[in-house]
């Protein structure tokens, strides 16, 4: 996988810029939840009211908390308090008499604070309100009653007129009784927080503030700003699926055009080691593999850690103390998906194998149907189809059973987190050490805690599979090409074209015992014909496999033009050959598209003429469309032998230097093989022709016969001399030749 990583290169900016969307589409998305426990907190139990600290106080209540601080905190407070009168006009413009109609002559109010100062003051006043609770909780205690005034901090009402009765008698108390209360109440910092709100929201309520406004107020500020938070959040969401999409298609182009262009440079050694399936496979199913786990993985495996993480530190700021129950969360989870992967693993490479052997069946049943049904094994090869077919269902299914144990198992968990953290939330909230809102906040974290374990539960599915995708791709693309241009390539001598030498030329397939060939050496000059013949097996399809370089020698050497043809540009080589395989080969598209294969910018009359030499014009000439006229793929809609005079004609029309009939007219009948023949013969001209047949009336009139048996030359000369001196080419002519034709 790591191998493939440099094709992110020119995707670097994107990939750079949907990583820094993941964190703004997290932060979104971690934020939301906080957002959520301020309504709950802040603007349904507090009625909108944020600090401890009020905005405007009446004298009464200002000196009913002041008599509650510490001296410093007395100071700090008068220090960002001003008295103002109510007929007054605030900072705004906006008459105090307006905002605070209850008020009497001169209230207090806040200055223009930063939040640090802000939160000060409001630490001061809840630690006012919590010693002021604390000692009258420690007098019901003294004296067994139960005073009117101590209001526990979460009553929905204070009277505050009860409060200033007792200021004498706050005032009256020692210094140490109220210091002791005051030490308490800052040992309980929840207390200092809720106490101070409801005294603050019960001080408003005594100037008159509109608090049911005030609460709303803030629910649609918190509101609005929770739905730009989450717009923004799915903006960056729909930007990341672009970019994560593109970088993967990307990605997967590039990974096919290079796959594609090393497939196109493999000689046939490397064919050998491949099957046509399993590079079919490696092109296009296993680059699938690749790019579903770009597009899949830029999102998730940068997602889901910054979730996870992010949650983690959010849940626990919001409770210390419950952090356990996502410990214990999370040790579960990676149990689980741990033993999950080491199930699954060994079966994702088992099954891009049995997808190469489900093509492979395919796409023999495809390209040998005719021969399946005439010999009527329809019902062997469907089970041989089916056998394939039923491995690779059988090892999906395991997979998707492992993996399909995942998903329950993952709600159970979170279903059971969510019951813990309520059932430990509940008991918190009752002893005041915790609000509703936190802990619904801190069960949104722990779900995107687990969400992101999910996540990346869904990469070990994809990554496993990709990495046996990647590996397969790799193997392709660091397979050595056997055959490759020269470093310092020679050029061809202009002087002499279309001489094809072989000096005692030796070779042997990969993996064989035994040379294919041995010792061969003969000279195909131009204007001549060279043919080749010997029984099946001999060596003839690789000789002329050899001259066009589709393999190399194992000894001696081949020259064309007095140049080796090692040491040329295998353009340039192949440049020179008008090549006619054994089995014709057609494209998809026209026929002329076909003819102009080798030679785009051939012209109408060219190809004409090359079809009219092959013997192809007659049969082009009755379809309606004519040289228009389709071929489908692999030539399907047209007959054998109508395929191989169109292979005929097209490397006729390339107009090359060397002609290679490798066993081109076998499909032929024997007037039109006599016909193709003497047209050949006079179109061909001063090129050099090769001609490897089994039929010795093909190769009767060639000015030079090779003749092959076991890899080696035992014959060579003209028709007329091997009968006589070639015992191995007499006894194939006599099998093919009546007894007028062989005298």
């Amino acid at each position: 996988m790591i191998k493939l990583a440099k094709y992110l290169k020119p995707f670097l900016f994107g990939l750079v810029m949907a990583i820094v969307l993941l964190f703004g589409q997290a932060l979104s998305d971690l934020s939301l939840p906080n957002y959520m426990s301020d309504i709950v907190n802040v603007g349904i139990q507090q009625n909108g009211i944020e600090q401890p600290a009020p905005d405007a106080i009446s004298e009464d209540g200002m000196k009913l908390m002041t008599t509650l601080m510490t001296d410093s905190e007395k100071q700090f407070v008068e220090e960002n308090y001003e008295l103002v009168s109510s007929t007054d006009k605030n900072a705004n413009g906006k008459l105090n008499n307006r905002l605070y109609p209850k008020a009497d002559t001169q209230l207090f109010v806040k200055k223009d604070v930063d939040k640090t100062v802000n939160a000060d003051l409001g630490r001061a006043f809840g630690a006012a309100t919590g010693t002021l609770i604390n000692i009258l909780r420690d007098k019901e205690e003294q004296s067994g009653q139960t005073h009117e005034g101590a209001m526990p901090t979460n009553a929905l009402s204070i009277d505050l007129a009860q409060f200033y009765q007792l200021q004498l008698m706050l005032e009256s108390l020692p210094e140490s009784t109220v210091a002791a209360a005051h030490e308490k109440a800052l040992n309980n910092e929840a207390m200092l927080s809720q106490g101070g709100i409801m005294f603050t929201k019960a001080f408003y309520e005594e100037l008159g503030i509109d608090i049911g406004s005030m609460q709303t107020s803030y629910i649609i500020k918190i509101g609005l700003l929770m739905l730009a938070i989450a717009l923004l959040g799915g903006v960056a969401t729909v930007l990341v699926s672009l970019l994560s999409s593109r970088i993967a298609a990307g990605v997967a182009r590039n990974l096919r055009k290079d796959v594609f262009e090393k497939i196109e440079s493999f000689s046939n050694n490397e064919f050998d080691k491949f099957s046509t399936a399993s590079l079919i496979t490696r092109s296009t199913n296993d680059i699938n593999q690749i790019q579903q786990l770009l597009m899949m993985g830029i999102r998730m495996f940068c997602y889901a850690p910054i979730m996870g993480i992010g949650g983690v530190i959010m849940a626990i700021n919001k409770s210390a103390s419950m952090s356990w129950i996502i410990a214990t969360a999370c040790i579960a989870l990676v149990g689980m998906i741990a033993v999950i992967m080491a199930i699954a693993m060994p079966k994702f490479k088992i099954m891009q194998k049995l997808v190469d052997k489900l093509n492979l069946v395919s796409r023999e049943n495809l390209s040998g149907m005719m021969v399946i049904r005439a010999f009527g094994t329809q019902e062997h090869e469907k089970n041989r189809f089916g056998e394939a077919n039923e491995d690779l269902t059988q090892t999906n299914l395991f997979v998707n059973r492992i993996m399909v144990f995942m998903m329950p198992s993952m709600m159970l968990i979170m279903n059971g987190v969510t019951l813990l953290i309520v059932w430990v939330g509940a008991h918190q909230i009752a002893a005041s050490t915790m609000q509703v809102g936190d802990m619904m906040a801190f069960m949104q974290y722990a779900m995107q805690i687990i969400m992101s374990f999910l996540m990346l539960s869904m990469m070990f599915i994809l990554v496993p599979r990709a990495a046996v995708s990647a590996g397969r791709i790799v193997e392709v693309l660091e397979t050595e090409v056997s055959i490759v241009d020269p470093e310092n390539p020679k050029a061809f001598h202009s002087d002499t074209k279309g001489f094809v030498e072989f000096k005692h030329v030796h070779f042997r397939y990969n993996g064989a015992e035994e040379d294919a060939l041995r010792g061969i050496t003969f000279t195909a000059k131009p204007g001549q014909t060279t043919a080749i013949i010997g029984s099946t097996g001999s060596g003839k399809t690789t000789i002329a496999s050899l001259a066009l370089r589709f393999y190399d020698v194992s000894k001696g050497q081949i020259l064309i033009d007095g140049v080796d043809v090692r040491e040329v540009k295998i353009k340039n080589l192949r440049s020179k050959f008008g090549y006619v395989p054994q089995k014709g080969v057609l494209f998809s598209g026209t026929i002329a598209t076909n003819l102009k294969y080798g030679k785009k910018d051939a012209s109408t009359a060219e190809i004409e003429t090359a079809a009219k030499v092959a013997q192809a014009l007659e049969f082009i000439s009755e379809k309606p469309e004519g040289l228009d006229s389709a071929i489908s793929q692999g030539g399907a809609n047209v007959s054998g032998g109508q395929k191989q005079r169109l292979a005929i004609a097209r490397a006729l029309a390339k107009k090359p230097e060397i002609f290679i009939f490798d066993d081109s007219f076998s499909a032929l009948d024997l007037k039109t093989d006599a016909a193709l023949r003497k047209a050949l013969k006079e179109h061909t001209g001063d090129s050099t022709v090769i001609v490897v047949a089994q039929r010795v009336s093909t190769i009767k009139n060639a000015e030079q016969i090779i003749v092959l048996d076991h890899g080696e030359i035992v014959g060579c000369g003209t028709h007329k001399e091997l009968l006589k001196n070639c015992t191995q080419y007499y006894e194939i002519a006599s099998s093919q030749l009546s007894e007028e034709e062989l005298a």
